[in-house]
């Protein structure tokens, strides 16, 4: 579930925050970052089981209004199209969603069902909904093209539902735009009808990618001062103090990356950092990081300081 670049941003903000509150406790800052990232598979879990009560909470109020002592011809017999979809009862039986909300414990929805039948509310005055109930057509791929378009035109921009994500983990922020992606993406690679089509992917790729958010947030706090001197002296026309402390935290984090992280290449390392400073920091930071690290690796490559072996030399 998680890239490199997201796991960069989560190092970059837990260090941003460690300075931010002057904590020299490397363990508990530790603790802390890789509670958030854990805590980007309960985001996921929330926003897909979405889905699966939306539809229940469609199914129960059906039920409810058919069971009415003056039900009208139209609640007795019912357009059921949206509780049959196939890919929205493929999540509700999934296995694998299933076991991962119970080990979890998310009961979000359970203990804020106004969100969902907030939700609900929205997905059926949508122009979407109504042309996927009038349209005849029953197929799974006409199912799942509803379901995608469901999540990403309804569910994952609505406005309530975000400012709910945020206020219950403002660590999360960050988190809502991969989370959604990597939803969407699968929602669309489903194939068939069996749950099994459907799983929750795991939160790192492999155990390389765990161990490195602890070794890139230890490697670069721990290795401050001296990753500082690398570039501080590189920087003439600039006060220490004038450069944006993100910049600093940036760069300390690239210099990292090129001195002691053998297997990753330095124009993967330029690439990434660059499209942090481009994202989280001043207008002008990249072409200032940019330059800061394009004349530290031709001083390093020069000086033999920077070594890279196997994948790292691509």
């Amino acid at each position: 579930m998680l890239n490199r670049r997201h796991i960069r941003v989560k190092v970059m903000q837990s260090i941003y925050a460690m300075y931010q509150n002057h904590s020299d406790n490397l363990e508990k800052e530790e603790k802390f970052l890789l509670q958030s990232i854990d805590n980007v598979q309960d985001l996921y879990l929330i926003m897909v089981s979405a889905l699966v009560e939306i539809r229940k909470a469609e199914e129960d109020f059906i039920e409810k209004s058919s069971k009415k002592h003056l039900a009208t011809k139209e609640e007795r017999n019912p357009n059921r199209k949206f509780i049959d979809n196939k890919v929205l009862r493929l999540l509700d039986e999934s296995n694998s969603l299933s076991i991962a909300l119970e080990d979890r414990k998310i009961t979000n929805w359970k203990n804020n069902d106004d969100y969902i039948l907030l939700l609900l509310e929205e997905v059926k005055s949508s122009k979407l909904y109504e042309q996927y109930m009038s349209n005849g057509k029953a197929d799974f791929d006409a199912d799942k093209q509803f379901v995608v378009d469901l999540f990403t035109e309804i569910i994952a921009p609505n406005d309530k539902l975000y400012e709910y994500l945020e206020d219950h983990k403002l660590t999360w922020i960050d988190d809502i735009p991969l989370v959604n992606t990597m939803i969407a993406k699968q929602l669309k690679q489903i194939k068939t009808e069996d749950e099994t089509s459907f799983y929750v992917p795991k939160l790192y790729k492999d155990a390389d990618d765990r161990e490195y958010v602890s070794h890139l947030f230890r490697k670069t706090v721990l290795n401050d001062e001296v990753l500082a001197k690398e570039f501080m002296d590189k920087t003439p026309n600039w006060d220490s103090e004038r450069i944006a402390e993100l910049d600093t935290i940036i760069l300390k984090m690239a210099i990292c990356e090129f001195l002691k992280f053998p297997s990753i290449p330095v124009k993967v390392t330029i690439n990434e950092y660059l499209e942090l400073a481009k994202e989280y920091s001043t207008p002008k930071s990249s072409i200032f990081i940019n330059g800061i690290l394009d004349n530290l690796v031709k001083e390093f490559q020069r000086d033999n300081k920077m070594v890279k072996t196997g994948r790292g030399l691509m």
